[in-house]
């Protein structure tokens, strides 16, 4: 990543913070545009529309703190701006990982906390990065969902929704998502009632 002048990344924070700003025009381009300042790291350091230096540390201070020397947004409203943009998504996660490598959050603008991990998208992608690369970047690339690709990497078992209307019903949701063999084991265990 080649460092860019305070005054080159001006030009990406200001037209990222008035798009947040905007009712309307150029809504469209934030998730690109947020995705440049995230990748540039623009964030952390730019000039003000005053001439003013601002620095940054932490992502999340960026987009807290009010205009022009921030966002003056929420995090939510960032993950809403990169929802349907996975790498952006996965780039927001890591600009959110605090220092330690545990992932922090502000809470009503004044406290900070650490999230749990949990089963969200977020901790699934934080670990596909962590231990399965590969899977990791098809996810990114859209030919794999961040569910599938915990599933194929192990951290996941593989569940499956099974309708209760009738016993039809269920037998041919599993026998549809079950081999043979599976099914054979399951009627077994079934009829012995144990």
């Amino acid at each position: 990543m080649t460092q860019r002048s305070p005054k080159a990344n001006a030009v990406l924070v200001q037209a990222l913070g008035s798009g947040i700003r905007s009712t309307g025009n150029g809504l469209a381009d934030l998730p690109a545009l947020l995705r440049r300042v995230m990748e540039e790291e623009a964030w952390r350091a730019f000039v003000t529309p005053l001439g003013q230096l601002v620095e940054h540390e932490r992502f999340i201070d960026f987009v807290t703190t009010p205009p022009t020397a921030g966002l003056g947004a929420t995090v939510e409203l960032m993950k809403k701006i990169v929802a349907d943009d996975p790498v952006a998504a996965d780039l927001l996660d890591q600009a959110l990982v605090g220092r330690g490598g545990e992932r922090t959050d502000l809470v009503d603008n004044m406290h900070e906390v650490v999230r749990p991990s949990g089963t969200s998208k977020e901790a699934g992608l934080r670990r596909l990065r962590k231990d399965r690369p590969d899977l990791h970047a098809e996810v990114l690339a859209g030919t794999l969902s961040t569910h599938a690709a915990m599933v194929k990497a192990g951290f996941r078992q593989r569940k499956i929704s099974v309708p209760l209307t009738t016993a039809a019903d269920a037998a041919k949701a599993i026998r549809r998502n079950m081999d043979p063999e599976q099914v054979k084991e399951l009627a077994k265990l079934l009829a012995d009632g144990d």
